[in-house]
């Protein structure tokens, strides 16, 4: 490999680490403003109120676990080996979500106005690290691979059925927080849909503002990427 293309690739993976990092972060503010959290995130977090000596981070590496399997029992031998890349990923995620719940826990949270802020500066960050993650061109979440595994097998559109997904899990999380906690709705609430509603948009213009390009050649000295 040529010393441009290795530091490249090292920029790549820098790059969605960066992204993990700032997209738990911005889910851990989600979590902190208690009215909810991303649909992804949905079920592990019920699933946290539920059984509390599993950190909210350790039940995302389980969930995400869950999906690599899902994908694995639909695609078969079609399954790569360096789809197993999202367990590491999702190790990484949960490790960053936990330290970032750390981080946000001084934050008070007792008006309402400061909840519904900390939701929109949650879907803030999530965007830009998702943005970044994806601009890294490394790996998929597994949440995005399994809905992107579901499309290709059913022949479907990716973002419907992405939307399909993230409506799954929100109903999911509902069912078992109704089980859980005796006909009680608990860890979904207007957060879950602000953050459903606005992340996408927030992904679409950061991923417009960080070019894989102009971020590389920042650190590259302006080369470019392919030279």
């Amino acid at each position: 490999m040529k010393p441009n293309a290795r530091r490249q690739q090292l920029i790549r993976y820098a790059e969605c680490v960066a992204g993990l990092f700032i997209t738990a972060l911005g889910v851990a503010l989600t979590k902190r403003a208690e009215l909810g959290i991303s649909p992804i995130s949905s079920v592990p977090n019920v699933l946290s109120f539920r059984f509390t000596s599993l950190t909210l981070g350790m039940w995302m590496v389980i969930w995400n676990s869950l999906l690599i399997v899902g994908q694995i029992v639909l695609l078969r031998k079609e399954f790569k080996p360096y789809q197993l890349l999202q367990l590491p990923v999702s190790f990484l995620f949960g490790a960053f979500l936990d330290f970032g719940m750390w981080c946000v826990t001084p934050i008070p949270v007792e008006r309402y106005g400061v909840r519904l802020l900390l939701v929109l500066a949650g879907v803030v960050i999530v965007g830009f690290g998702t943005a970044l993650s994806v601009l890294s061109d490394v790996i998929m979440n597994s949440g995005d691979a399994l809905a992107k595994t579901i499309a290709g097998k059913a022949k479907k559109n990716f973002g419907a059925v992405k939307v399909c997904f993230d409506v799954s899990c929100v109903v999911l999380s509902i069912l078992l927080s109704l089980v859980f906690f005796r006909g009680r709705i608990v860890g979904t609430r207007e957060g879950t849909v602000i953050t459903a509603l606005l992340t996408g948009h927030a992904v679409r213009l950061f991923s417009r503002l960080l070019t894989r390009r102009s971020i590389r050649n920042a650190v590259s000295g302006g080369q470019p990427a392919n030279s």
